[in-house]
């Protein structure tokens, strides 16, 4: 028996961990350096905040947001009519036995983030943490 946990309450295995942060700076990368042959998704500047693998490491989760939050649906369908060759070039700077399937969500901790400050300014939430 390995050391692998297969408990999805537990969270993530740190094998898991790695191999999400190695496919982000990778997907990154290509993303940033333009290296898959579509020029409209070259043309997009595509922040990839966080990618979440599976515990096979099978199916790979990237989250991600157009610059500036706009065109959202247009970046959806140029990474999916591309997932083909992300996924080729993604895992050519991997060592896993299996090239992960990309899926790719939208990354909302921004809008999070804005609304903790917003909750954050209010005066009611600003006396309350003066106390």
């Amino acid at each position: 028996m390995g050391k692998h946990r297969t408990d999805p309450a537990s969270g993530p295995s740190q094998r898991q961990r790695r191999v999400a942060e190695l496919i982000r700076r990778q997907l990154s990368d290509v993303l940033m350096r333009g290296e898959i042959h579509d020029p409209d998704l070259n043309r997009l500047s595509i922040t990839v905040g966080e990618v979440r693998v599976s515990p096979d490491l099978k199916v790979a989760t990237a989250y991600v947001v157009p610059l500036g939050g706009k065109g959202q649906d247009d970046m959806f369908e140029l990474l999916k009519r591309n997932a083909g060759e992300l996924r080729r070039a993604v895992s050519k700077g991997l060592t896993l036995k299996y090239a992960p399937e990309l899926r790719f969500r939208l990354d909302d901790t921004f809008d999070q983030l804005d609304e903790t400050r917003r909750l954050f300014s209010q005066s009611t939430v600003r006396r309350d943490l003066d106390d």
